[in-house]
């Protein structure tokens, strides 16, 4: 690779530190840029210039934040496919009937991604989480979707490492094989206080016409909440009658 070639992807490279960096804090002076990338502040200065002139970012009393720019950029990314754009409804649908914060997430570099939220009545959230990326193995959404992936998608989850969240979260292999085959023959996941301490949340897979899972809705609330019949019974079969409707929409559409 030539010199000229290294040096346009270092500079891409840092462009995109700075916007995760942004992002990630809520903004960043040129002071922050300078000490992220080890570079001058000069050098800072004409990243942050260029990526304003270019619509990226915008400065406001000196900090600077990530442009609406990017809204265009997410909105497409989130409705690309017909099976992403219908799942608000049906979510908002899970939330009216169970009461309860409901979730659409579905997969993306080994790691489950928020698509739609809507809260219930009983929610214990009140900011947005859309886009947040999320692990797999500790949630009920992700842990649906683990259960019908391939083995090899399920292998490299394990290999990326299962971090423990809470003191409940699935740490092994064998646990999450045993939980996979579980979720398998329910037909749904539990997260009992593992991905936030005093949270329970229930999971299912969403199927395409195919067959091909496409994503998972979940519904979640406290733990004081979500315990006995209600979390083993009573909020499987409604979030199971959505995810039935919902499929039974993707099939005819």
């Amino acid at each position: 690779m030539s010199k000229s070639n290294e040096e346009g992807l270092a500079t891409l490279k840092n462009s995109f530190d700075i916007l995760e960096w942004i992002h990630k804090n809520n903004g960043g002076r040129p002071t922050e840029i300078s000490d992220l990338l080890g570079v001058s502040s000069s050098t800072a200065h004409r990243y942050l210039k260029t990526m304003v002139d270019d619509g990226y970012l915008v400065k406001e009393d000196g900090v600077y934040h990530l442009a609406l720019k990017f809204l265009a950029f997410g909105e497409q990314a989130r409705t690309r496919k017909d099976v992403y754009t219908s799942a608000e409804k049906y979510t908002t649908m899970l939330a009216d009937e169970s009461g309860c914060r409901s979730t659409f997430i579905v997969e993306e570099g080994l790691q489950g991604i928020y698509l739609y939220t809507s809260p219930g009545s009983h929610s214990v959230w009140t900011q947005s989480t859309i886009g947040k990326r999320i692990p797999l193995h500790a949630t009920a959404g992700g842990k649906a979707l683990l259960a019908h992936f391939p083995k090899k998608k399920v292998k490299q989850v394990i290999e990326n490492g299962l971090k423990a969240k809470t003191e409940q979260t699935i740490t092994s292999k064998k646990q999450l094989n045993d939980a996979i085959e579980q979720i398998r023959d329910r037909g749904y996941a539990f997260n009992k206080e593992e991905q936030i301490e005093g949270v329970n949340a229930v999971g299912a897979p969403v199927k395409d016409d195919t067959g091909e899972v496409v994503g998972a809705f979940s519904v979640s609330g406290p733990s004081n909440r979500l315990s006995g019949d209600r979390l083993t019974d009573e909020l499987p079969q409604i979030l199971l009658g959505v995810t039935n409707e919902y499929e039974l929409r993707v099939s005819l559409s």
